[in-house]
């Protein structure tokens, strides 16, 4: 059983107040080692050097979406064990299907509460101590 003192997150969207609030909701339920990054190409090159157990990603982000940098990340056999979690505002069957195919191991509609993200984290790497 992982702890989540121990998890490292990278969260991803172009909006500080989102990454802001993700990295509360994290802190509320004990994942302390959180990078933040605006875009997807950021977050890529940073993960070459700093590894994550999660990437929390939004969907809707210029220059490279979230599909894209998903994409991108599953393309790298180096991330294979990286968990994904698509934070998204629109909840549609379709994209979480796409999402899905293209490797992501969940997803997050958005608003959100910490226990929410504490669920879907958990589904991803297990009961969280």
């Amino acid at each position: 059983m992982p702890t989540a003192a121990k998890l490292t997150v990278v969260v991803v969207d172009d909006q500080l107040t989102m990454r802001s609030l993700v990295r509360a909701s994290l802190q509320q339920i004990g994942v302390n080692d959180v990078r933040e990054y605006p875009g997807g190409a950021e977050a890529l090159e940073n993960l070459k050097f700093r590894p994550a157990n999660v990437v929390i990603s939004d969907y809707n982000m210029p220059d490279m979406n979230g599909m894209e940098f998903l994409k991108a990340l599953r393309a790298n056999p180096q991330y294979k064990s990286t968990a994904f979690i698509l934070l998204t505002g629109r909840a549609d069957r379709d994209l979480v299907v796409e999402a899905v195919k293209a490797g992501a191991n969940n997803y997050l509609v958005k608003p959100f509460t910490a226990a929410t993200l504490k669920q879907k984290i958990e589904q991803v790497v297990g009961a969280l101590a």
